[in-house]
């Protein structure tokens, strides 16, 4: 079976992370721009950290057969510092035309201020000029709240839901993240997010259209092999291997092919060499 882990933090990871990914089939990692545990406080700091995403992790990724991509963004966690944020902005842009960038993302909801929401509402709309698909983070604290402010912008600026991944639900927002048309991720990430099991059980219940699983591995306690751990799970549960498929591979690669950047959109199309864009 086809992986593709479509929200992993690799910039966190040692090398040998690549090999263990690979031996479980893992071919694919989109790899989100994140909060790096220390606010940076130059422009600079972002752009280098852009080019690491863009050239050095994709090439790192290719020496074990997964392709990388990334998503490009300025962090809710770092959202706050709005001149900052704004000026990280224009920076950004041209590297929205890289072939290895599928989205803009992480963006959404940290703490639920106001300077969140305009920085979101501006990355929403670079997103749709550059006809790109947006992954949307949901907060750890206050997440009904901020999954429904999410949407309800979505709502409010008619954006098309259709391009967007609302990442890191839980029992407590998958309802209202389904209900707004929007593909939705499941983090299954120690302590702070889901379990495999907590996961299957969401998935077994709601099925798999529209459904993403993933590890959001990081600097954190978390682990590279979520997501073929959290399939063998849903394998143990009888989910079909149809549908494991679909969640494997098939509706990631699907939702960032909407980028133009991702040459197969499931089965029936030649596979891609690593590296080609």
């Amino acid at each position: 079976m086809r992986i593709c882990d479509p929200h992993i933090h690799m910039v966190s990871r040692v090398t040998d992370d690549y090999e263990r990914m690979a031996v479980a089939g893992i071919e694919m990692v989109v790899e989100p721009s994140f909060w790096l545990g220390e606010p940076r406080k130059h422009v600079g700091t972002f752009l280098d950290y852009f080019d690491s995403l863009v050239h050095f992790e994709r090439e790192r990724a290719a020496r074990y057969g997964i392709r990388h991509y990334c998503t490009i963004s300025v962090n809710p966690r770092e959202a706050n510092n709005a001149k900052l944020a704004r000026e990280v902005l224009k920076k950004m842009v041209p590297y929205l035309k890289d072939p290895s960038v599928v989205a803009v993302g992480e963006i959404g909801f940290d703490d639920i201020t106001s300077p969140e929401e305009k920085i979101y509402i501006e990355q929403l709309e670079i997103a749709a000029h550059h006809k790109l698909p947006v992954l949307i983070h949901t907060p750890h604290k206050r997440k009904y709240e901020g999954t429904k402010r999410n949407i309800d912008i979505l709502k409010k600026m008619k954006y098309d839901c259709r391009k967007v991944l609302v990442d890191h639900n839980t029992e407590e927002t998958i309802e209202i993240s389904l209900a707004s048309g929007a593909w939705c991720g499941h983090t299954v990430y120690p302590v702070t997010k889901l379990s495999p099991e907590r996961a299957a059980t969401i998935l077994l219940t709601h099925g798999v259209e529209r459904m993403m699983i993933n590890s959001s591995a990081d600097w954190g306690p978390s682990d590279c092999l979520s997501v073929p751990k959290t399939l063998l799970e849903l394998k143990r549960q009888g989910m079909s291997r149809r549908d494991l498929e679909r969640l494997a591979w098939d509706n990631p690669v699907s939702f960032y092919a909407q980028s133009g950047k991702v040459a197969e959109a499931g089965k029936g199309r030649r596979q891609e060499r690593v590296g080609e864009s």
